[in-house]
């Protein structure tokens, strides 16, 4: 299974509560069948947040792409198919760092862990048909429950 993991999970990773918040997740990390991807737009909204003071971590920012790269997980850049995807069909969020993973989904194939619940109901379904290629969402709504949509 070929996974991007939203801000949130990276956040949860990076203050080392990640087994403890979603263990399930985890298993699935731990996984060697999975494949798990951060977006460099993740890392840009925790740089973002952080020089803001909206958020605090656990090592600094600029060693989340080394802890990333140990811990097993790509970084995928942006490339200009993730920016020219985002144009059509107008997506209902506003937070262009979601819009952006939700292309990346789209045209990498992957599908995204998230537990922003204003993020899946922006989509209006479980698994978001976008551009004729469907874009898989993964929803943890609570740490115990994890529903998988293909």
């Amino acid at each position: 299974m070929r996974l991007l993991l939203d801000t949130h999970v990276v956040i949860s990773m990076v203050n080392d509560r990640f087994a403890v918040e979603f263990p399930l997740i985890y298993r699935m990390l731990i996984d060697r069948s999975t494949d798990a991807t951060v977006s460099v737009a993740s890392i840009w909204e925790i740089a973002i947040k952080s020089r803001l003071g909206k958020l605090r971590t656990e090592i600094s920012v600029s060693q989340i792409p080394a802890f990333l790269l140990a811990s097993g997980i790509a970084i995928l850049p942006i490339y200009v198919p993730h920016v020219i995807a985002m144009a059509e069909p107008e997506l209902s969020t506003r937070d262009p760092f979601d819009r952006l993973l939700l292309t990346q989904c789209q045209v990498e194939g992957l599908r995204l862990v998230t537990v922003d619940r204003a993020l899946t109901s922006s989509t209006g379904l479980p698994g978001l048909s976008y551009r004729h290629a469907l874009v898989s969402l993964t929803i943890v709504e609570e740490p115990e429950r994890v529903s998988v949509t293909a």
